[in-house]
């Protein structure tokens, strides 16, 4: 994708995080209050929760579909993580482009960096962060989602992910979600003022 293409009133809003953090909950109140915004879906090969709409929550595909995707360039970004793929599609983008509108991601730590790396003008990314590890364990392990084996590979992820908080513009504590809610929308209604 041409980044000159990319329209100046059109921003990215990155919100990512390590899993357990609350991203996508904060995600889905910012979108409440802005249904004006463009919530860009990703695509995964990773199997669909029970809670979880393919076309909604995300593009459930193939390995192999996502690897053509990979060869043929239709993926802003993308990452491997454990056994299944995640990415952003370009069209994704084109479609918000097309409509003048704000963009809305939730999506994993690297990929948030790659799209700022990508789209530095138009990117505001916002890391959500936790009181302190004890409080990420217990909330994975409430979610009921994941096996021990599954739960180990989330941990051993998360210290590789929280390193990466630096290089966000902004970090937000999610301790209490509605105050996690209003700090994220205050950030954004500066950044795209």
């Amino acid at each position: 994708m041409n980044n000159s293409r990319i329209l100046n009133n059109v921003k990215f809003l990155v919100i990512s995080a390590p899993s357990g953090c609350g991203k996508t909950t904060i995600v889905q109140e910012v979108l409440k209050r802005h249904p004006e915004f463009y919530f860009s879906i990703s695509a995964t090969t990773r199997k669909k929760r029970e809670h979880e709409t393919d076309g909604k929550d995300y593009y459930f595909i193939s390995k192999s579909s996502f690897e053509k995707m990979i060869q043929e360039n239709q993926l802003i970004e993308w990452q491997k993580i454990y056994d299944d793929y995640y990415g952003t599609p370009v069209s994704e983008i084109q479609k918000a482009m097309e409509n003048g509108k704000t963009i809305i991601f939730d999506i994993d730590v690297l990929g948030a960096l790659n799209i700022k790396k990508k789209f530095p003008e138009n990117t505001v990314t916002i890391f959500i962060d936790v009181p302190n590890k004890e409080v990420l364990v217990e909330r994975l392990k409430n979610r009921k989602t994941e096996d021990e084996q599954t739960l180990r590979k989330r941990l051993e992820r998360v210290e590789m992910e929280m390193k990466q908080k630096k290089y966000f513009d902004f970090i937000v504590i999610n301790d209490e979600l509605s105050k996690a809610v209003n700090e994220v929308e205050n950030i954004i209604k500066k950044q795209i003022n």
